[in-house]
């Protein structure tokens, strides 16, 4: 990944300095590298590798005078929150696992009422006394990605307030949104704010098609509205979908979608099934989507794509329960956004104790390369949730 910077600019940072290790971006040959030294390096060596293949052979979302944003998924590197990823990576090699990324939904309100929506059961939203100290508890403990999420967040008047409370010397913040809510007042204040990423989901390049999922009439226009507003107010801005065996003939043209509304990154997410039986992307498929990621990354121009296939499938493995926790409308914690088992509630007991019970779970040892919805002997766990009962489950009630 050849790229130019400024002359000032120094051709050694130190990205990361502890006792026994310390970690460098070396720029020499005007080419993003990381190097590590000390007694620990050994530990962080895979990870450094892994990122320091993915610098050299694709192109980055954006690039500025003085950062690399590899992906809108990722803290810009250099960064204080790049930083604590390189930490955080650093205390999972040596088997202490953080929740890096941390998904929050925020509220139950949407104007669109599609059928694949992960919100929590029950009624209302946590206050925002509550929603600050599970945000500094998940800080504390390690995250640098902080998500607001489910249904729209932008329906939820202190959105601005929120943003703005994520220490972004500790973490980015990235936001999911339909679109429906979206100004051009609006925009520019979630750039004051500090937001780092506005995602919009689109499901087909037929608006017909995305209003349908949306079951919205107008919800295609305004999420390419949405996407035009973002950009004009200087977010990075990501056009998002779920891949799935009825839209994976589309991707090439939603991918020509992407680079004509301008957006920095094209993010793709495999469906997750709810049930045993329900229909989920092939191995042929997954070869397909693979093959797009690699084909796009190494060609100049364009958005860059990001893919939890290769993110999850092949360079660290399904997140959910080792570096993903998810806090649903309720205060309940999952895993990740799309297990149906609660572990806890933040209305009750400490984000960090929760943590911890899901970590023993056994479920969520060991690297595995595809989602735990996705395997059947886990969903058959799923399938043994009872009848009309409310989302999240807690795993505590499940029957042997």
């Amino acid at each position: 990944m050849k790229q130019n910077y400024a002359d000032s600019q120094e051709e050694k940072i130190t990205l990361l300095s502890i006792p026994g290790l310390s970690i460098k971006m070396d720029n020499t040959q005007d080419l993003i590298r990381l190097e590590a030294t000390g007694s620990l390096r050994k530990a962080c060596t895979p990870f450094l590798s892994r990122i320091n293949e993915r610098l050299k052979v694709e192109k980055p979302a954006l690039v500025t005078d003085d950062q690399v944003i590899a992906s809108t998924w990722l803290p810009p590197i250099p960064s204080k929150p790049f930083k604590r990823l390189l930490m955080a990576e650093t205390q999972i090699a040596l088997g202490r696992y953080i929740p890096e990324t941390v998904s929050f939904e925020i509220t139950r309100n949407c104007k669109c009422n599609c059928e694949h929506c992960v919100v929590s059961g029950g009624e209302g939203d946590l206050d925002i006394d509550t929603m600050e100290r599970a945000i500094d508890d998940v800080l504390d403990m390690g995250a640098m990605v902080i998500i607001f999420t489910e249904g729209d967040p932008m329906m939820r008047e202190d959105i601005y307030e929120l943003i703005d409370y994520v220490d972004k010397e500790r973490a980015i913040v990235n936001m999911y949104t339909p679109g429906t809510e979206m100004t051009p007042g609006n925009a520019q204040r979630l750039k004051e704010a500090g937001l780092h990423n506005l995602l919009v989901s689109i499901y087909s390049t037929d608006p017909a098609k995305h209003d349908a999922v949306r079951r919205l009439d107008g919800a295609f226009e305004m999420a390419t509205n949405a996407i035009r507003m973002g950009l004009e107010a200087g977010l990075l801005v990501t056009m998002a979908t779920h891949v799935s065996p009825k839209n994976i003939a589309e991707l090439p043209a939603m991918y020509g979608l992407a680079k004509e509304l301008g957006v920095h990154e094209f993010s793709l997410w495999e469906s997750v099934p709810r049930k045993k039986g329900d229909a989920i992307i092939t191995e042929a498929d997954r070869r397909t989507v693979l093959d797009m990621y690699h084909r796009i990354n190494s060609t100049k121009g364009g958005p860059r794509i990001f893919s939890n296939s290769y993110f999850e499938g092949q360079m660290l493995g399904c997140m959910a329960g080792q570096r993903w926790m998810h806090v649903c409308v309720d205060g309940s914690v999952k895993p990740c956004p799309y297990i149906p088992f609660s572990y806890g509630n933040i209305t009750q007991e400490s984000v960090k104790d929760i943590w911890s019970k899901i970590r023993k779970d056994k479920a969520f040892r060991g690297q595995r390369g595809t989602c735990l919805m996705q395997e059947e002997g886990y969903l058959r766990l799923v399938d043994r949730i009872p009848e009309g009962a409310s989302k999240p489950y807690d795993i505590e009630k499940l029957e042997p």
